[in-house]
């Protein structure tokens, strides 16, 4: 009877990590619907709905994990149909819509940023999954997909919204390098061993402050103010942090390092 027990448990926790659950795959369809959106949107000329778009995506990719751990819907398809919604709106949708607007005035040099940028958040994801029981839960181990999508994108956006073109230029720089650039950036900074703050040891459930209410009340009033810049300066200061704090850490190390003489 003993051994019976530990075998029934087992085989209910595989049934269940290989079960489909409505609500959380439901929010993880809409943002990979968020995804294909931006790229048709992209398709014909409307850069600012792809932009927005994909934001929409990023705050739903959030939600699903959060609905799928409330309501104990966890499953491995959940999570790989999740990874695949994610390549698709974090990945492909932000770099196609990048070269749409500026980067295929560059030719060679814009398609092979794109491309960077593409098969990035492919190795960041897979990354992501064969690492995810031995990190520190803490940080991510390089910049993740949906915050590259939104400094990317978001530089578009931003651009868009004060009437620059793809094809002009930007305090001298024309726009189509200034697009590689921050496609190249981001890219790059998603396959790095730069940690960034994941937010996850957030406990919602613990009593805070006064201020802190304020303070996400201010927060939002002023992205409602004015989205395209503040988000993206959100996420261009999320998007440097790491960097930041990794060499905040060598320079502690280097000084707690005693001279040897």
């Amino acid at each position: 009877m003993s051994e019976q027990v530990p075998q029934a448990d087992e085989s209910e926790e595989k049934r269940r990590s290989r079960a489909i659950y409505i609500l959380p795959n439901l929010f993880t369809t809409a943002a990979l619907f968020g995804g294909f959106y931006a790229i048709v949107q992209a398709m014909n000329g409307r850069f600012e709905h792809a932009a927005v778009a994909i934001f929409i995506s990023m705050v739903l990719d959030g939600l699903d994990g959060r609905v799928a751990r409330l309501t104990n819907t966890q499953s491995e398809f959940g999570a790989e149909y999740d990874s695949l919604s994610d390549m698709v709106a974090f990945g492909v949708a932000p770099a196609l819509v990048t070269y749409e607007w500026a980067l295929k005035d560059l030719g060679k040099l814009g398609w092979i940023a794109a491309f960077v940028y593409c098969v990035s958040a492919a190795l960041r994801l897979a990354r992501f999954n064969t690492n995810i029981a031995v990190v520190d839960k803490r940080f991510f181990q390089g910049l993740p997909s949906p915050a590259a999508a939104a400094l990317l994108t978001g530089f578009v956006w931003v651009m868009i919204d004060n009437d620059f073109t793809g094809s002009g230029s930007f305090l001298g720089i024309p726009m189509p390098y200034l697009a590689c650039g921050f496609a190249l950036f981001s890219g790059v900074s998603m396959v790095t061993n730069v940690l960034f703050w994941s937010g996850k040891d957030i406990n919602l459930r613990r009593a805070v402050p006064f201020a802190v209410p304020l303070v996400i009340v201010g927060g939002l009033a002023a992205v409602s103010s004015y989205p395209p810049g503040v988000l993206f300066g959100l996420f261009v200061c999320y998007g440097l942090s790491g960097y930041v704090m990794t060499a905040v850490r060598r320079l502690r190390k280097l000084r707690a390092t005693p001279v040897s003489r």
